[in-house]
């Protein structure tokens, strides 16, 4: 979630006293806000003291007034009050800075501190004497303050009104003529303070004056006004200034004793004492410049005469700020945790960072302390934007603490530090995956439907739902048949069920691919290719090729008696659907103990002579053959030959016709596929013929051209291209397939007498049928 700060600023006035309710503004309106937006994004207001003087009516966006607000509370003494408020709304984060001022109303008549003041004037002090007096107070401001004394009709007093340079008014009473005690003694006049507000407002007190015979000299200070500086935190006892004030006369009317005067606030009296005889002034309270850094001090001297008179003078101590509160750091809003895929610049916090010093000692400087994805972006005043500046991955770190260090500009400097724990929240942004892209099973074949023959297992370094992982199979085909006919996959586990029972003979290998997919949103997914190998079993016996023979049945062959040792009888040729070690053959008699001239060559089922035959040797011999694989448990077949010893070829051929057509399909069968191979041998040779006669006569067409155009140099040129387009045409050409297979039977023949080695080669005798089966086998 990405959050951007926007940054505004409005101003509003409203008076004083406002009631509850009171409109201020139409703040959604003037910020740009949505009616229905400060609800959902949670609109709230932030002020500085957390009084809660203003609401927000969030059905229309109207800034109202919720609490009275009194102007000479929480700003007394300023001139221009405003109250600064913070609007801050969430989804994303927008703080708006909002200033009220609060306008003074004139609700404060001027007030004296006292209904009367006495007041005793020698009548030896000469027109223009000045005297101070106590003004009166007004809270308000402005011109609601208070703007004009009066003073009751007379011609012998008149008021004064003077400001020094830092504004500050002083009412004085001025003698206009030399007062006469024994024409009038006593004067009770009345002395008003006036406002400017409208309407206006006033205060009275009475001025009760006595005119005094003798002391006719009052203490004079030696300044009217003591500027000094004093460090705040000053310690108690500390020294801030010393007045003196002397007095002309003699004796007990020239003595000085020095007191605060009554305008002087008991705050202030609080925090400084006077001695009364040697006019030091020293700290007694706190001193402190955030809560006041100028004090206004009236002093008045009296002299001890019997009608005594006083001198008065004003100290204004400015306070020098101190170094003395270090910065504070305030989180107004966090938004936790923080999605790892959160771009640069997004919001993560809005920190306040402020000091209440002056001047260079509430200058506050701020940074992140220690490398961290996250950076400090000054706003508006004492405001700062923690924002995303790298990119994050929770798979690396899934938390910081960002440690903010701030430090005024102070000698010394004072600093603070705060640490923000910012959690990473995950994103869907790591597929499942395997530990390697392809894996190779192996399964027995007869294997039982619904066993389990693998489980697969992938990872993924997401957290929570992101995490979690699925499996299924791929669609795909095998034959075409799809490979969710084969196996099916456990979702949860990973587990692979085999569906049926593998027959090796029918599939030996296939391919399928495994899907992990997660549950984020949107899912991601990764990939396993399967490599099935089915291992084969051994569960079939051999098996009789060509397929008319047939096993336990009996086949007869006949041989001379003349044949010689090796001479080849027949040849069993057997297949087994089984693979590898369980399909290599071997061939024997079933009963080697019986002594027969024949014999079988153990891997080619080769029935040879493997001795002379003799007279003595029976005409007929049952042969048991038996076939058997080398598999575990083994399995066999057997056949029976039945040999027949005759004396001549002819008799063979006699004896093959006696058997019948069958023999006769056989013989046919050999006759039709010598002429085939015969008429093929005479057309592949044509047809080089005529190929080599074409070419030959291009290239004499060839030759002929080049002699008639007499150029000797381009003979050699020609010949070379011919020779170039001949070469061309053998090497680019496509290679013929070998499509005609050549039999050369290897059969041994007996001595050639009569006409016999014909019904050997291609006869209807024994060696005939050799030559058969041997073309058979081949095949």
């Amino acid at each position: 979630m990405a959050w951007d700060l926007v940054l505004s600023q409005l101003h509003y006035i409203i008076s004083e006293e406002s009631k509850h309710g009171t409109f201020v503004g139409r703040i959604a309106q003037d910020l740009g806000l949505e009616i229905s937006e400060i609800n959902s994004r949670m609109l709230r207001i932030v002020s500085r003291d957390e009084r809660e003087y203003f609401q927000v009516n969030l059905q229309n966006g109207i800034l109202f007034v919720n609490n009275i607000i009194d102007r000479e509370e929480i700003c007394p003494k300023i001139t221009v009050c405003i109250l600064h408020l913070e609007i801050i709304v969430d989804k994303p984060v927008q703080i708006y800075h909002v200033d009220v001022e609060i306008e003074d109303i004139n609700d404060n008549y001027p007030v004296f501190s006292a209904k009367e003041y006495s007041i005793v004037i020698a009548e030896s002090r000469v027109a223009e004497s000045k005297f101070p007096l106590e003004g009166a107070v007004d809270e308000d401001v402005g011109t609601n303050s208070i703007r004009a004394y009066q003073l009751s009709s007379n011609e012998v007093f008149a008021i004064e009104i003077r400001k020094d340079k830092h504004l500050s008014e002083s009412v004085e009473l001025i003698l206009k003529k030399p007062l006469d005690r024994e024409n009038k003694p006593f004067y009770n006049l009345t002395l008003t303070a006036v406002d400017g507000g409208k309407p206006k407002l006033s205060g009275t007190t009475q001025l009760l004056i006595t005119v005094q015979d003798a002391n006719d000299n009052a203490p004079t200070f030696h300044e009217s006004v003591y500027e000094v500086t004093l460090l705040e935190n000053s310690l108690k006892g500390s020294l801030v200034t010393k007045v003196i004030a002397i007095d002309p006369d003699e004796g007990d009317n020239g003595k000085v004793t020095y007191e605060f005067s009554s305008q002087v606030p008991p705050q202030e009296k609080s925090t400084f004492k006077i001695d009364p005889e040697t006019g030091e002034i020293k700290v007694i309270g706190e001193v402190n410049f955030e809560k006041n850094n100028y004090f206004d001090i009236r002093i008045d001297a009296t002299d001890k005469g019997q009608n005594p008179m006083t001198g008065h003078c004003k100290i204004l101590i400015s306070i020098i700020d101190v170094n003395d509160n270090p910065p504070e750091i305030t989180v107004t809003s966090l938004s936790v945790p923080v999605a790892e895929d959160s771009p640069v610049g997004s919001t993560v916090a809005i920190i306040r960072i402020q000091d209440t010093d002056s001047g260079f000692n509430g200058k506050v400087t701020c940074f992140i302390a220690g490398k961290v994805p996250f950076k400090l972006n000054p706003t508006l005043r004492e405001y700062y934007a923690l924002t995303v500046e790298g990119l994050l991955d929770r798979e690396i770190a899934s938390a910081y603490e960002v440690e903010i260090f701030a430090r005024d500009g102070g000698s010394p400097a004072l600093s603070v530090t705060q640490t923000i724990n910012v959690e990473i929240s995950d994103v869907n942004d790591n597929a499942p995956s395997f530990a390697q892209l392809s894996d190779t099973i192996f399964i027995t074949e007869n294997n039982p439907p619904g066993s389990h023959i693998y489980t697969v297992s992938a990872t993924d370094s997401d957290i929570n739902q992101n995490s979690f992982i699925t499996y299924s199979l791929i669609e795909g085909f095998i034959e075409g048949i799809p490979v969710s006919s084969y196996l099916s996959i456990s979702p949860e586990s990973g587990k692979i069920f085999a569906l049926l029972s593998f027959d090796q003979e029918l599939i030996h290998f296939f391919q399928c691919n495994i899907k992990a997919s997660d549950a984020g949103l949107p899912p991601l997914s990764g990939k396993l290719t399967l490599n099935v190998f089915i291992v084969d079993v051994n569960d079939n016996a051999p098996a009789l090729f060509p397929q008319f023979y047939n096993f336990d049945s009996q086949v007869t062959e006949m041989v001379s008696r003349s044949a010689k040792i090796g001479h080849p009888v027949t040849k069993i040729k057997a297949i087994d659907a089984d693979s590898g070690y369980n399909a290599f053959l071997a061939y024997g008699l079933k009963d080697p103990t019986e002594k027969t001239p024949f014999g079988i060559v153990q891997h080619t089922g080769e029935i040879i002579v493997t001795r002379r035959i003799l007279e003595s040797d029976r005409d007929e011999y049952k042969l048991l053959i038996l076939v058997k694989d080398h598999g575990d448990p083994v399995l066999s077949s057997t056949v029976t030959i039945t040999v027949v010893l005759v004396e001549t070829i002819q008799d063979i051929t006699v004896e093959q016709n006696q058997k019948g057509i069958e023999f006769e399909d056989g013989s046919n069968t050999n006759i039709y596929l010598i002429m085939a191979i015969c008429i093929i041998s005479v057309i592949f040779l044509l047809t080089l013929i005529v190929y080599t006669a074409i070419r030959w006569h291009q290239y004499s067409v060839e030759l002929k051209e080049l002699k008639q155009s007499n150029l000797a140099s381009s003979l050699a040129g020609s010949w070379t291209k011919s020779m170039q387009r001949h070469y061309s045409l053998w090497l680019n050409g496509i290679s013929s397939k070998n499509d005609l297979i050549l039999f050369t039977p290897n059969v041994s023949q007996p001595p050639v007498n009569d006409n016999s080695s014909i019904q050997q080669g291609f006869g209807t005798g024994p060696p005939g049928q050799i030559l058969q089966k041997q073309l058979l086998g081949s095949a």
